[in-house]
């Protein structure tokens, strides 16, 4: 009940006269104030009228006025400067630290809100709001999906700066293990994240001319070279080929060299995985994109153009990998080069992120520009929950949109949080 009283006051859903303090005098909202999400009153800056007299301050809701002593306000400085308490049953009055009465307005939420929220919450069907998508203005979709867009870069640019942070300030390192993380194209993902900070790129690149040693560092800090890695069915043919064992020694060559201690082989998930995502071709895909310079934060910031980026970040394998997935499982040779579709998701998921928060570090507006420009440049991507918001009638033309609406549906949808949602904020006003 509360939450929804927050709601009514946030978007003005009361009585356009009548309002009135439980000791009967006048009461004009002129502002409801900023929503605080965080400690303290729930609104800050508000504007109301009692009696005729203007008060500038803050407001707090509750869903009794006797949770405002439950709460502790009462010996709270933060809430000397609450005008209002907004409640859905005046139980009691309230007083804050300072000992002043603080007036209070019982506001009743409308039975309609109500019975919308209710049925938003117990439908099955999903998303819940389905049914008001298609009578949506595009204005409001548009609006809304621009709106999202930039929240979920905004929340990315926050992972990015954390792994910035945990690689000294190192912007480059902290595009490697964004880069990295995405080529685990989601099963992965966690495990390649933690694979990239076992990389000591500063030794690593000591060795940048001779291909095999990268591929070696690469692969025996993935713990790929441990003979345990490798399936029992495998592991004689593998040590047999060669190969493996002299990517085993020059990496014990080069761990003991610069002090280099493996992850677990155990991270990686190979279920339901197809061969060309396993962690042993990512690698040394990625092990080839490491030796040819071309992919660097340095390199994304020079980039313009879709063909220009598309290109930095193509990559293949080492001749062993053509004709292998994993160590001593032999197949059909084929080149593995990154497909168009895994290109454009690394695009979206790692080049137009770092863009933007490399932007926002240096504040340098024009690559937040260019990242959003990628985004509207890029076909939407393809997947069951951009299905479902096509199904609901939407509109999902460009990259741009259907990060919108992954966005929506991960941090509104899935926790329910309609309150917050401008799709939910017109469900929830409409007639029944």
């Amino acid at each position: 009940m509360e939450q929804l009283l927050h709601y009514c006051w946030k978007h003005k859903m009361w009585p356009m006269e009548g309002l009135q303090t439980t000791d009967g005098r006048r009461v004009e909202v002129i502002d409801p104030g900023l929503h605080n999400r965080n400690s303290g009153p729930d609104f800050f800056n508000a504007k109301v009228k009692i009696d005729g007299t203007l008060w500038v301050g803050n407001v707090e809701i509750h869903d009794r006025a006797s949770d405002w002593y439950q709460h502790g306000h009462q010996k709270d400085a933060h809430y000397n400067n609450v005008v209002l308490h907004v409640v859905g049953v005046a139980d009691r009055d309230v007083q804050t630290l300072e000992g002043n009465f603080v007036p209070q307005l019982c506001l009743t939420v409308p039975p309609s809100v109500t019975a919308n929220y209710a049925e938003l919450l117990r439908t099955d069907s999903y998303p819940p709001c389905y049914r008001i998508i298609p009578s949506l203005t595009r204005l409001t979709i548009h609006a809304w999906m621009a709106a999202l867009q930039t929240e979920r870069l905004e929340q990315k640019t926050v992972a990015i700066g954390e792994r910035a942070a945990q690689a000294g300030g190192s912007w480059e390192d902290a595009f490697f293990a964004t880069l990295a993380r995405n080529y685990g194209f989601g099963i992965n993902g966690d495990a390649f994240e933690e694979w990239a900070r076992h990389i000591p790129l500063q030794a690593v690149g000591k060795h940048r001319d001779d291909l095999f040693q990268i591929e070696a560092v690469f692969m025996g800090q993935a713990g790929l070279l441990e003979t345990a890695a490798i399936p029992e069915r495998y592991q004689e043919t593998a040590l047999n080929e060669g190969y493996f064992a002299r990517l085993r020694n020059e990496y014990q060559y080069l761990a003991h060299k610069f002090s280099l201690t493996p992850m677990d082989a155990n991270r990686w998930r190979f279920l339901r995985l197809r061969p060309q995502n396993f962690p042993h071709i990512r690698i040394a895909q990625l092990a080839s994109l490491y030796y040819s310079r071309r992919a660097s934060l340095s390199a994304l910031v020079e980039c313009r153009d879709m063909v220009t980026l598309a290109d930095m970040l193509q990559t293949q394998v080492t001749p062993y990998w053509e004709t292998h997935y994993t160590f001593g499982s032999e197949s059909i040779r084929t080149t593995k080069r990154l497909s168009p579709s895994s290109i454009n998701l690394l695009i979206i998921n790692t080049c137009v992120p770092m863009l933007f928060a490399y932007g926002r570090h240096s504040m340098r507006e024009e690559l937040c520009d260019r990242a959003f420009d990628f985004l509207e440049q890029l076909q939407a991507e393809r997947n069951h929950i951009i299905r479902m918001w096509q199904e609901c009638g939407l509109e999902v033309a460009t990259a741009g949109d259907s990060q919108a609406l992954i966005q929506l549906k991960r941090e509104y949808c899935d926790r329910r949080d309609c309150l917050r949602c401008r799709i939910g904020y017109e469900y929830l006003r409409a007639s029944r």
